[in-house]
């Protein structure tokens, strides 16, 4: 389990190292998945071994939040103040988001010759 970890934090770290050398705009941690989805789909055996490992990280995704809600109690005076913009950015990248998912899966549907272009 030890060295599980440690290859999702290696290619985590390896993400953030390319970003950082190429500069680019994509979070390290997106690039590192990327890059661990590759060593994958190249050896499947890999998958199969960290699968136990991964699937336990994510039974307990919710402890991950806890730091951002310790951030909003810590910084309740600031949300106050400027309550009124986040809760509409929070609204409009929710429909946003919900927008572009729902295009996306009639393009997909589309392409793959599903029933949603009737």
């Amino acid at each position: 389990m030890i060295l599980h970890l440690a290859v999702i934090l290696g290619f985590q770290l390896l993400g953030e190292l390319a970003v950082r050398g190429l500069g680019l705009a994509i979070p390290g941690p997106v690039v590192g998945m990327a890059l661990l989805l590759t060593l994958f789909l190249l050896i499947p055996r890999a998958a199969e071994a960290i699968r136990p490992t991964a699937q336990g990280l994510l039974a307990h995704l919710s402890l991950l939040f806890v730091p951002a809600g310790v951030g909003v109690v810590g910084h309740l005076d600031t949300l106050g103040s400027a309550g009124l913009p986040v809760l509409i950015a929070i609204v409009f990248s929710t429909v946003l988001t919900i927008a572009v998912a729902a295009l996306v899966f009639v393009g997909v549907a589309r392409l793959a010759g599903g029933a949603a272009d009737e």
